[in-house]
Formats: structure tokens, sequence, C-alpha cells
């Protein structure tokens, strides 16, 4: 996909998230056209939205009636009527899913196209004993939630970075993705895209370097602050079972991806999802692991796409199973940095 194709999308919706509240609506709306058009009307008001067209409201119509339905059956996650209610499944694909990824067979282990990594630490010599639940945020090691604008696929990699950073350094830096877009010489824009630029250059912070489009400026070294966070290298995901991806996440966050219903996963609320697969690929990044009183277990996982208004304040639980809910243990990334790796001080 072309970076710059997502540029007025991206733009837009990160206004409206940064605004949004929960949008609540009375069920005699959605039983007429009449209550559904006052509705869509509210909905736009709501959100700030000055578009409006026979196509965005019917698209608004599916969603509103997807979401209706489903919250009256006893599913163990619920959905709401989201900022994206009147995106068509294609746009939200476009937007938030990595088509890349589509139909990829599961890879081989290990990374053979990643970097060469001397300084990356050795296999551990045997399985670590596992705690029953785990989460990254306890330690105060994950940077907040935020929407990053551009490629879908670039936030998950900036915020396992983050968070691999903050392991080793015990100092917290929220990065910027504007940065990575300027700096880096062409060519795709993807996760190993951000690695490559922690790994050869440095990621400047988000202080020093805002984000100001989606779109590619022109480097500026001048914007680079005091620091630029590195990295030693990265790989793939290489192991593919549930123990194994708990093994790496017990280590740092993982970045993975999910090939989840792309119309429920769009209108997630919260609750342990484990609704259809079969979507396109979409990223998130694994802060660790739990269950719920009734004993069902699941991942936590962090976005980078929709924003705090989306799910558990950009939060998702989802179903933990043996084979990888919806494909989950078939791709992920991890960035590796060591002590002696030291962020440039500038």
């Amino acid at each position: 996909m072309e970076f710059n194709k997502l540029l007025s999308l991206s733009v837009s919706l990160v206004l409206i998230l940064s605004v949004a509240e929960s949008f609540d609506y009375n069920e005699k709306e959605i039983e007429t056209e009449e209550g559904l058009e006052a509705m869509y009307d509210r909905w736009r008001s709501h959100h700030k939205v000055t578009e409006k067209s026979p196509e965005r409201f019917n698209a608004f119509k599916a969603t509103a009636q997807l979401v209706h339905n489903h919250n009256k059956l006893k599913k163990p996650y619920k959905m709401k009527i989201n900022a994206f209610a009147d995106m068509t499944i294609e746009e939200f694909r476009s937007a938030h899913a990595d088509e890349t990824l589509h139909n990829l067979k599961l890879p081989g282990p290990g990374c053979p196209a990643c970097p060469a990594c001397p300084n990356c630490p050795a296999a551990a010599a045997g399985p670590k004993d596992l705690p029953p639940r785990l989460d990254w945020r306890e330690k105060d090691v994950i940077t907040p939630v935020r929407r990053i604008p551009g490629c879908y696929n670039m936030g998950p990699a900036l915020t396992s970075i983050e968070a691999i950073n903050t392991i080793v350094t015990k100092e917290k830096l929220v990065l910027s993705q504007q940065q990575v877009v300027d700096c880096y010489p062409g060519g795709p824009m993807g996760v190993p895209t951000v690695y490559d630029v922690a790994l050869t250059q440095g990621v400047a912070t988000l202080d020093s370097y805002p984000e100001t489009s989606a779109r590619r400026e022109k480097c500026d070294k001048s914007k680079f602050g005091k620091k630029l966070v590195t990295i030693s290298g990265y790989e793939q995901l290489n192991k593919h079972d549930e123990e194994g991806v708990m093994q790496i996440v017990a280590e740092q966050p993982l970045i993975v991806t999910m090939d989840t219903s792309d119309e429920e996963y769009k209108n997630y609320a919260g609750g342990i999802y484990n609704g259809a697969c079969g979507g396109w690929p979409k990223w998130v990044m694994l802060v660790g692991w739990d269950q719920d009183p009734d004993g069902t277990k699941y991942w936590i996982g962090k976005t980078t796409s929709f924003g705090e208004e989306w799910g558990e304040k950009g939060y998702v639980r989802v179903i933990k199973t043996p084979e990888g809910f919806c494909k989950m243990y078939s791709y992920g990334m991890r960035p590796f940095k060591t002590i002696e790796t030291r962020n440039i001080e500038l």
C-alpha cells in the first residue's frame, strides 16, 4: 500500500478520536429509517463529521444494526458505535489492516531477512516458569495509548521499541513516527522500516520531533533533540505455539497480527474478544495475559490505530488458545536492545 494513500483519512481520524467520548443511542432509533437518520446526524455532531452522503449513511446503518444485534446476544465481548461507524469495510481495511500479510504462509524458524544482530541475546537455554498472569503496564513499561497517524503498521513497531527501551534503560520515552517517515531514505513503510531506522540512525522523541502530518517531509536534524533511541537488532516471531509466545512476552512486549473479522473488530467495545476470523491481518502489541473470574484465559493487547475511544481505552482482550486465535501465533516481530546498545546522546 502506498503511504500517502492514507493521508487525509489518517489526519481526520486522529482529530475525531482525540475529542470523542462514547456515543449512546436509544433502541427505538434503530427501528425506523427516520430514527436511524436522526441517529446518524447526532453521531455526526458528536464526532464533528461534516460529510453527509447516502453512501456514508448506508455504512452507518449497517454498523448500527450490527452493533445493536450483537449486543443482544450473550457474547463475552461487546460492540459500540464508534468513530469508524460510517466507514466501509474496504476503507477500514485500507486504513487499519495489513494487506501485505493477507494469506501469509507460516514463516519458518528464525528470520533470514532481518539484519545480522551480533549483540542480540542468545537463545535461552530452556523454558522459564511462567506466572499465571502478567501485565507490562503494571511495571511502568508501556507508554500511553495514542493514535499514531500514517501507516497502520508503523505504530506497533514504535511502541515495541518504546517498551524494550524502557525495560533496558528505565527511561520511558515516546517516539516520533514523523522522524522515521522523514528520515528513511525511501522504500515501503512498515514495521521493518521503523526497526531499520532505530538500528541504523536512531529514533527521535515525539517531544523533539512532533507529528505534523502523515506525509513525508524533509528530514530535519535540528529536531532530533538531545537523544535518539536505538536498538541492537530485530527478528520475526520464531515460536508459533502458545507457550513459546508466552516465553517471549514474559521477556518483552511482542507485536503480532490477527486475521479477525473486519466488521466485528472495528466495533469492539470491551470484554474478551473471540469473534469471527477470516478478516485481514491487524497488528496488536501483546503486553501480557490473564484470566477472568470464570477461568477464561486471554491476552492483553495494545493498539496504535484507534486511540483511547476504541475498545478498553485503546486495549483489547483476546481469547487465549493453544493454536493462536485468528492465526495470531503465525506472524510477529520484536526488537532487541542490550545494555551495551546505548542511545545516541546529542
